[in-house]
């Protein structure tokens, strides 16, 4: 029976096809936004939690990167935290997570198709999602332990559009390798 403390969070119903069955399993909504509310709504008024595992796709910045990565770093991409701490703001856009493989992981609100964004994005990072420096944030928050678990589906250029008919394989990794950490 899989531990009611470990909540697996994913953005979409089909990233999530192949989690165990049992587990307990929230799906936000694409986004940090999105992901954002929905952790924090279950944080606050769900049952208690002492893991967090994100799981979902991640564009591969480099052509070298394949397969399932669980990132040491998560960067949020799209926010100007240099200029606002400039302005005298304190601003958190990078979260180090324990057990990672070395791994970076730039998360933002745009979803990255085009190969002028992928190698702006490479120089800082290996992958690219939607919601891994949300969740990371709210676990933050939180005091909740957090791990991300992403497998490159697509490589971030022009053919990210195909994600749709690429997601279940990522999906049946991401599947095993609850099926064999969690047991």
């Amino acid at each position: 029976m899989p531990d009611d403390s470990v909540l697996i969070v994913s953005a979409t119903r089909a990233e999530a096809h192949y989690v165990p069955t049992g587990s307990r399993l929230l799906i936000t909504g694409i986004g940090k936004v999105r992901a954002t509310m929905a952790l924090a709504r279950e944080l606050t008024l769900g049952a208690p939690v002492a893991q967090i595992i994100n799981i979902g796709t991640a564009g591969a910045l480099h052509d070298h990167h394949a397969g399932l990565f669980v990132p040491s770093t998560v960067v949020e991409h799209d926010i100007s935290a240099t200029e606002l701490r400039t302005m005298g703001y304190d601003m958190v856009d990078v979260w180090e997570l324990p057990d990672g493989d070395g791994s970076v992981l730039a998360s933002g609100d745009t979803f990255v198709a085009d190969s002028a964004r992928r190698a702006q994005l490479a120089r800082r990072a290996d992958l690219v999602d939607m919601e891994g420096a949300a969740v990371a944030h709210v676990s933050s928050e939180f005091g909740v332990a957090c791990r991300l678990v992403k497998v490159v589906s697509d490589s971030a250029d022009e053919g990210a559009m195909e994600w749709p008919a690429l997601v279940d394989a990522a999906a049946r990794r991401l599947g095993d390798w609850l099926s064999e950490n969690l047991g």
